[in-house]
């Protein structure tokens, strides 16, 4: 399980600072020290709750030329403003199913030295986080493949990865844990008493997906949508799973809780949820929303 690229890492001088983000909460510019990589954020979107302007320009702005580089792989119409800015490196999904493999050795050295490293926060933005502080080479061999496999959830990912994963859904918002995670990765992988946390954290999981699973149960199907309300959550549940048995049930699932409305379908669906719903960006099979828009969502998606 625990085998290596067998490549020797190429890594920056110390160990860079780490920090996460979403794309619709970012830390401020005066939070991240000297030089910034972000990887794997998408700009933000209107009418999810953020702006472009209010949060992704905020941060760009505010680093001014401390940012050394921005890699994404999701869809936005601004994309285009930042195509003669070398530091940008900006794909689709469809380019690009996961970030680590836009996260080269070339692109590391032309970055240059760096401080800080602002990642998202599941598995494809903590790997890319790795990759990037081992100077472009991939944590082990196929890191790049189980990434793709986890953003996409096409294919099957390995063992470690999907033991990752489940760590990390578990722990949503565990920041030690994503920082144990990069540190177990940008090492190789093979380090068992790094990996012993993490395999912990991932049996927590069980509970959540239980939880999803008795709330699966209140589906509702109505023209190829599948919508649940999980306001009568009994404890912590894995919205992810909930999407994907909703996904079983018809061909876009709708989960709604007291402040957020999320809308996913499969990665081969043809689905284009941003298209749908009117969104200038984000990731076209996977969406959130604030809870006022569920109106809106459901008479959209159900034409």
């Amino acid at each position: 399980m625990f085998r290596g690229s067998g490549r020797r890492p190429m890594t920056t001088t110390k160990f860079p600072t780490l920090a996460f983000g979403t794309p619709r909460k970012l830390p401020r510019a005066s939070e991240l020290a000297g030089r910034v990589v972000v990887l794997d954020i998408a700009f933000a979107a209107e009418g999810s709750g953020a702006s472009f302007q209010k949060v992704t320009k905020k941060l760009i702005d505010g680093l001014g030329p401390r940012l050394a580089m921005w890699i994404d792989h999701h869809d936005h119409v601004l994309h285009e403003q930042f195509r003669s800015d070398p530091r940008f490196v900006l794909a689709t999904k469809a380019q690009h199913g996961a970030c680590p493999e836009m996260v080269t050795p070339e692109r590391v050295a032309q970055a240059g030295p760096i401080d800080t490293i602002c990642c998202h926060i599941d598995f494809d933005g903590l790997c890319s986080a790795a990759k990037w502080i081992r100077g472009g080479v991939e944590p082990y061999e196929g890191a790049d493949d189980d990434a793709r496999a986890i953003d996409t959830r096409i294919g099957t990912p390995s063992e470690r990865a999907l033991l990752i994963d489940r760590a990390l859904r578990a722990r949503p918002r565990d920041d030690a844990m994503k920082g144990l995670v990069v540190r177990f990765l940008a090492t190789g992988a093979t380090d068992r008493e790094l990996f012993g946390p993490i395999r912990a954290a991932a049996d927590e999981l069980r509970a959540l997906e239980d939880e999803a699973r008795r709330l699966a149960k209140g589906y509702e199907i109505e023209r190829d949508v599948a919508v649940v309300d999980a306001r009568g959550a009994q404890t912590y549940y894995d919205k992810t799973l909930l999407l994907l048995l909703g996904q079983e049930r018809a061909r876009i699932s709708v989960v709604h809780d007291d402040t957020t409305v999320t809308a996913a379908a499969r990665f081969d669906s043809g689905v284009d949820l941003l298209a749908l719903l009117g969104l200038e960006g984000g990731m076209p099979t996977r969406v959130s929303l604030p809870r006022d828009r569920l109106g809106d969502v459901l008479a959209k998606l159900r034409r």
